[in-house]
């Protein structure tokens, strides 16, 4: 399975990054790459864009849910996080146990729907 989460700034992404890379259980069960696009005419080096995941069998929507929301946690003014996954968009803003849920939901319904993949 693959996702894209994308955030405010390119330095939130890396932090995200490096939040995601350092939790044991996404570490084990996705690969987290940041994509970026190709700089615009008089721009210097490639704009951040999104983050990536690709995800094994193994993978778990709500730990994914969990660790995003801790992540947002530790940020001075948490960012909106934007999850998409194929035609699926997902939002987190406040971290409430019903968005959360909601998520998690929209995650795994998606996953489902492909076989687990």
């Amino acid at each position: 399975m693959q996702l894209e989460v994308r955030v405010a700034s390119a330095g939130e992404l890396r932090s995200l990054q490096g939040w995601l890379r350092s939790d044991p259980e996404a570490r084990r069960a996705a690969t987290v790459d940041v994509r970026g696009n190709a700089p615009r005419p008089g721009e210097m080096g490639a704009t951040l864009d999104v983050l990536q995941l690709v995800t094994e069998n193994g993978w778990s929507a709500a730990s994914f849910a969990l660790a995003l929301v801790a992540w947002r946690r530790t940020r001075p003014r948490p960012p909106r996080v934007e999850i998409r996954r194929g035609d699926t968009v997902v939002v987190l803003t406040d971290g409430s146990d019903e968005e959360i849920e909601r998520v998690v939901r929209a995650l795994e319904a998606d996953r489902d729907e492909d076989g687990g993949q």
